[in-house]
């Protein structure tokens, strides 16, 4: 089992767009299953290849005792209605923030044999398969907080012992 380290808001590596995957090989099968043992401790809904140093699209999730993982993933179906939820993340421990998410999404992608697979799901996992998606489009959650709100968690972020 190898869990890996998480990267910290402030690393290069969290802003950038990942690449596609392109090569269905024993590098990608290890780094699927880093992502997989990375998600496994207690607490933790997602990880996406980026925030353990990985410019890939691949991320791994585990809600309600589903660990699973997508690569290539693309959000094809978010569901009309938006509600805040309280969403923290590794890459900014310890800041929990209301951010609006739609309460159900489907994320088509391939699996590690590049075959197709769709996940889908409300609540927590259409929570959880937003905010990694976002993770490889280079975004972190803090980006869709209002004005106020990301003042604040910056604030806090400079505070930190970790930043």
């Amino acid at each position: 089992m190898t869990v890996r380290d998480i990267r910290y808001f402030g690393d290069p590596v969290l802003k950038s767009a990942c690449d596609p995957v392109t090569r269905f090989d024993k590098k990608l099968r290890d780094l699927v299953q880093d992502l997989l043992d990375t998600t496994t401790p207690s607490g933790r809904a997602g990880v996406a290849a980026n925030q353990i140093g990985v410019s890939l699209r691949v991320f791994s999730y585990n809600v309600d005792d589903e660990l699973g993982y997508v690569i290539n993933p693309e959000i094809v179906d978010l569901g009309a209605e938006m509600e805040p939820m309280e969403e923290g993340c590794l890459s900014v421990p310890g800041l929990w923030y209301p951010v609006s998410r739609h309460t159900s999404a489907t994320v088509k992608g391939v699996d590690m044999n590049n075959e197709p697979i769709t996940v889908s799901g409300t609540g927590t996992l259409a929570q959880a398969l937003q905010h990694e998606t976002d993770h490889l489009d280079g975004h972190v959650y803090l980006d869709r907080l209002d004005r106020q709100a990301r003042g604040a968690a910056l604030k806090e972020i400079r505070g930190s012992d970790w930043f």
